[in-house]
């Protein structure tokens, strides 16, 4: 994997969060849509973080959480330009990247986060979620996995 695939990928993934997000406040701003029996599309805003961790503190959390997205952010360019790692690795650095700058530039822009993809099993609801989680969650399992294949390759 080359120097500049993992930004490309990392970029990837703002322009999906972003799009998205642009089509979910002017197609879901009035009412969902239903898709399946399992899943809405469905307008939220969080102030908070994962699962609407402090939501409800009163504002100084959006500092918090700018604070933290460019620290990470940061330390992810760095290790991305320094570190010779294994591919899964460098693609997890790159997903998470470009998830924590696309949820950086909602709180930096909104206040909070845009959310809009909502599962559920009957009564029983996942927090809703947006395309830079996704990329966050899926980032984090390229990192376990490229982790655990660099490990056995030792």
């Amino acid at each position: 994997m080359s120097r500049v695939s993992p930004f490309l990928l990392a970029a990837l993934w703002i322009f999906l969060d972003y799009a998205t997000k642009q089509w979910a406040l002017a197609a879901l701003a009035r009412q969902g849509i239903y898709v399946t029996s399992w899943m809405n599309l469905r307008l939220a805003y969080n102030p908070g973080a994962a699962f609407s961790f402090l939501s409800g503190a009163g504002g100084w959390q959006r500092w918090l959480f700018i604070g933290l997205a460019v620290v990470v952010a940061l330390w992810l360019v760095y290790a991305l330009l320094v570190e010779k790692s294994h591919a899964l690795v460098r693609i997890g650095y790159a997903s998470v990247l470009g998830g924590a700058l696309g949820n950086l530039h909602d709180r930096l822009v909104h206040g909070h986060v845009i959310d809009f993809i909502e599962w559920h099993y009957r009564r029983h609801y996942f927090p809703t979620f947006n395309i830079a989680d996704t990329a966050i969650t899926i980032g984090v399992i390229a990192l376990l996995a490229g982790s655990l294949f660099s490990r056995r390759g030792r």
